[in-house]
């Protein structure tokens, strides 16, 4: 209440006319509107209607099929979301139009939608505190940079587009300051916007940066993860450039990485259960059940993590992501990655995911089968990877396809004991109905190979 009271207080005192609301889809895309600042500060404490059709149509807003939770045969009802204050903010490169991000939950009853994503990670953080930790969380990303507008990529047929930068150049000091304005602006503008970054540079490829941003608790954490995605693409639009976090867009070129930095705290955020000062790794017990739990649950929930048919293409031996359910202590070729440190900065860091994915379903799946390892005591019992582990095949591989994966997925006992039967049920059917979708098309691979000498 105190918390509506300061905000309201704010925006009526600085005049705001208009609000701008989003929520997050399955694909983690900011579906959202503006509002007339009297409508939002109707709606901001008791809730309100948004149309569920944000969980009935795929990324290109094509209708699903295949589901139940909505669809032509519920008439795509608005279901009952809620406002979440916290996330208040002003976008600054927008005439600091104030933003708010909201979830689908009923602050009456308080009664969330399975499906809905941030709902089921902030679950999941209710698990975590009953059982005594604090999460923090970070994710960094890896993304290309293109000298195209919207329209001039859709007429070339999403090809034949400029980097923004030359050549293989990664940490470069020197390519950075090629386009510095779009660089500073990236930096400052999300400082601004509360999404702080630890980090901006170069990677290895043409017009590739890589953030990092700063630690959190992890709901915070995956609200920037979401909002930082999308404000590079808005930033970069205002300097003539495209920025895309496909998983892989060509495969001349590594694919582009959105690692997961996480760490179990007390509840007083003073003390990294992660860390033990006696262990040969600094590793405590906790820790070692949690990175055994991730290693068990992995196979299981690998969609939550590669999203995409595109997610699997980056998932290849060479190019700087996981093939191996294998951990490492500093090693760049594994699946989980122990950053052994100091008690304020041991973490591990979960490889997987690529910059396409949804963060709070990568996020719900780190914490929730961390805890399953910490809860059954999972022993860690594989070895660390010295050396390349793509070579390392004694513990198992990662599936290589989104349909082999959502199979396993679909069929596990283990995923829905993590998630509840509603979430995997929809999530699963929206995988397959991608599958489907990707067999139907006729790609230019199979033009240029076929098309003259079959």
């Amino acid at each position: 209440m105190e918390k509506w009271k300061e905000i309201s207080a704010q925006l009526k005192k600085d005049g705001c006319t208009k609000v701008k609301l989003a929520v997050v889809d399955l694909e983690g895309v900011l579906r959202g509107k503006v509002m007339s600042i009297d409508k939002f500060l109707s709606i901001a404490e008791k809730g309100f209607g948004f149309c569920s059709v944000v969980f009935g149509w795929d990324i290109e807003d094509k209708a699903y099929d295949n589901v139940s939770i909505t669809g032509w045969h519920t008439g795509y009802p608005d279901m009952d979301a809620c406002v979440d204050l916290t996330t208040y903010r002003r976008i600054p490169w927008d005439n600091d139009l104030p933003f708010f991000l909201a979830d689908f939950s009923a602050p009456d009853e308080n009664k969330a939608l399975p499906v809905c994503p941030r709902s089921l990670l902030k679950g999941i953080i209710n698990k975590s505190h009953n059982l005594g930790y604090k999460p923090l969380f970070s994710q960094e990303f890896e993304w290309f940079n293109f000298e195209v507008k919207p329209d001039e990529l859709s007429k070339n047929g999403f090809q034949q587009v400029k980097p923004l930068t030359p050549g293989m150049f990664g940490y470069s000091i020197l390519r950075s300051s090629l386009k510095k304005e779009y660089f500073n602006d990236l930096f400052d503008y999300c400082l601004q916007f509360n999404i702080p970054l630890e980090g901006l540079h170069t990677e290895t490829g043409p017009g590739v940066y890589e953030a990092a941003i700063k630690y959190s608790d992890i709901l915070t954490a995956a609200d920037r993860a979401v909002l930082f995605k999308n404000s590079v693409k808005e930033i970069a639009y205002q300097h003539g450039i495209m920025a895309t976090f496909m998983a892989k867009w060509t495969e001349t070129l590594p694919g582009c990485g959105g690692h997961i930095h996480q760490s179990l705290w007390d509840e007083n955020e003073t003390v990294n259960l992660f860390y033990e000062e006696d262990d040969l790794l600094n590793m405590s017990e906790t820790m070692k059940s949690y990175l055994a739990g991730q290693l068990y649950c992995l196979p299981h929930i690998l969609p939550m993590y590669a999203p995409n048919i595109n997610s699997y293409k980056r998932l290849v031996e060479g190019a700087w992501a996981p093939t191996t359910l294998t951990w490492g202590v500093d090693n760049r070729t594994t699946a989980f990655r122990v950053i052994k440190g100091a008690a304020s900065s041991t973490r591990l860091e979960t490889r997987v995911p690529g910059s396409d994915v949804n963060p709070y379903l990568a996020m719900s799946a780190c914490l929730a089968s961390g805890l399953y390892g910490i809860e059954k005591k999972l022993p860690l019992n594989t070895a660390p990877t010295i050396g390349n582990g793509y070579r390392e095949f004694k513990y198992g591989i990662i599936p290589s396809s989104l349909q082999d994966a959502t199979v396993q997925m679909r069929s596990s006992e283990l995923a829905f004991e993590l998630f509840g039967q509603e979430f995997v049920e929809h999530f699963c059917k929206t995988r397959e109905w991608e599958c489907r979708e990707f067999a139907t098309k006729v790609t230019d691979w199979e033009r240029k190979r076929y098309f003259e000498i079959i």
